[in-house]
């Protein structure tokens, strides 16, 4: 893709869009002096990737205007001097009773365009914009509570794995960019925020059952087990989100959330996988996760088992 100087500034041509980098030389990430540029190109280099996961999706962006050492901002609402052609999806806050069009990828240049705004992390809903209210991907989130050894999230990623296979579901795997792993489901839009979190609660309990040492499900975190892994089913509800596939993380070193096979799992080191490497390793392996969309999954099956479930213990509710 071409580039050109003007001044200081860097014009890129994405997909036959031009997109402005001001300030390229901005340094974002401390521990090798990657500037925002370098930000650019990385998410050039895995744009099939990006745009996968973020395609239609409405879009939360955490930016670092002064780089991932300064300030993050969470925006909900799209940024102010937006081009014409980036798209959004107007969403509504019940608790607040208000709206924010939040961005909607459709095309490589529109996250490139917030790299321009000093965006990093991309945060996408479970849903897309065409019914935003009934998701089609489901999430579990290995979550390591703060004593959990690495290779007690991956003995718990092999556990998930077996109950998925016994489901008859598939799902992906990837990094989260941080301590965790996170598996991704395509399901069929049938559902809405909460029954898709009673299903997630349901898999979730099951998964303890399985490795009662390794997981907890326990809401309070100062009631869980420090060195268990959580398995957070409450990314499920409406509004939360986590980083996407191929989103970099705001950590002085860039991480990036990557998609690994599940072969790859007891040998994986999440802190391996940055800006820095991660182009190379999608250059040789493309998107592991190209195939996402090839299969939707029903949740029928998690819905009965949740209803046994609350029989005996209901779900806590709320916001962890």
């Amino acid at each position: 893709m071409a580039a050109k100087a003007d001044d200081t500034a860097v014009e890129l041509d994405v997909g036959g869009r031009t997109v402005r980098i001001s300030h390229p030389e901005r340094v974002m990430f401390a521990a090798r002096g990657e500037t925002k540029l370098d930000l650019a190109n990385y998410y050039l280099a895995v744009g099939d990737g990006i745009v996968r996961a973020l395609r239609e999706r409405p879009c939360m962006l955490h930016r670092f205007p002064d780089g991932v050492a300064g300030a993050k901002v969470h925006q909900k609402r799209l940024p102010r001097g937006a081009p014409d052609w980036v798209e959004t999806v107007e969403l509504h806050f019940p608790r607040y009773n208000r709206t924010a069009d939040e961005l909607c990828v459709t095309e490589l240049a529109s996250v490139i365009w917030a790299v321009q705004m000093s965006t990093v992390e991309f945060h996408p809903w479970n849903s897309r914009r065409a019914d935003t209210e009934k998701p089609d991907e489901w999430r579990i989130d290995l979550d390591p509570m703060p004593d959990c050894p690495f290779d007690r999230v991956r003995q718990v990623a092999h556990v998930a794995h077996e109950v998925l296979d016994d489901l008859g579901i598939t799902g992906y795997p990837k990094t989260s960019g941080g301590s965790g792993l996170h598996i991704y489901v395509r399901i069929e839009p049938d559902w809405g925020f909460d029954d898709v979190r009673r299903a997630a609660l349901a898999f979730a309990r099951e998964v303890e059952r399985r490795a009662p040492k390794d997981v907890t499900t326990t809401w309070w975190r100062k009631d869980r087990d420090p060195a268990a892994v959580f398995v957070d089913y409450n990314q499920n509800a409406r509004d939360h989100t986590i980083a996407s596939a191929y989103s970099v993380r705001g950590k002085d070193e860039g991480t990036v959330s990557t998609p690994i096979r599940w072969d790859e799992i007891d040998g994986v080191d999440p802190t391996g996988f940055t800006i820095a490497t991660v182009p190379a390793r999608f250059a040789k392996l493309g998107d592991l996760h190209a195939d996402i969309d090839s299969k939707a999954h029903r949740l029928d099956e998690l819905l009965e088992w949740a209803d046994s479930d609350e029989r005996d213990e209901p779900d806590p509710g709320g916001d962890d």
